[in-house]
């Protein structure tokens, strides 16, 4: 199953979608994909935050900035023997917006592959949850750079919400 959660910061969508993870996995293998890259005090308090929040919940925690399809390469071993088992582990992937912003700003990054590379990490999946931000409502106008990410992120929501199962 493929679920999208999406939401202003702050909303609660981070704690709702680790419930959904959690419920869907039962006593099977989780994984965390992280995404947000720890720049500066406030990026750190933010992961740090996330981190105590998911304290106990037995997710195991795959930082992956770029390229999230290849997020299991680094627990590839393990992977592959869940896969062989049809016991595919539950993923959230935390968040589309933080990966798009380091595949639009990044060096190497590669914008126009996150849709596919998200349905990649899916299909190695029991379920995918994936974690977005609604950011598309303030009003402010923006220079070139960040309209074009806003537009990429829009479009990228647009994509995988019509290829989920649930939207929330």
């Amino acid at each position: 199953m493929l679920i999208i959660i999406t939401g202003v910061s702050g909303s609660g969508k981070s704690e709702y979608a680790e419930q959904i993870c959690c419920r869907l996995a039962g006593d099977n293998k989780k994984y965390y994909v992280a995404t947000m890259q720890p720049f500066g005090e406030e990026g750190r308090i933010r992961i740090e935050k996330h981190k105590r929040q998911r304290e106990g919940k037995g997710f195991e925690t795959i930082e992956q900035y770029q390229n999230v399809s290849k997020a299991f390469d680094k627990v590839q071993t393990e992977a592959v023997s869940h896969a062989a088992q049809n016991e595919k582990p539950v993923v959230l992937l935390e968040c589309l917006s933080n990966l798009m912003a380091n595949e639009c700003f990044e060096e190497g990054g590669t914008p126009d592959a996150v849709f596919s590379d998200c349905i990649q990490l899916y299909r190695q999946c029991r379920h995918l949850v994936i974690v977005t931000n609604e950011i598309f409502s303030d009003g402010c106008l923006y220079d070139n750079t960040t309209t074009d990410y806003i537009t990429r992120l829009g479009r990228l929501n647009t994509q995988l919400v019509q290829e989920a199962d649930c939207v929330a």
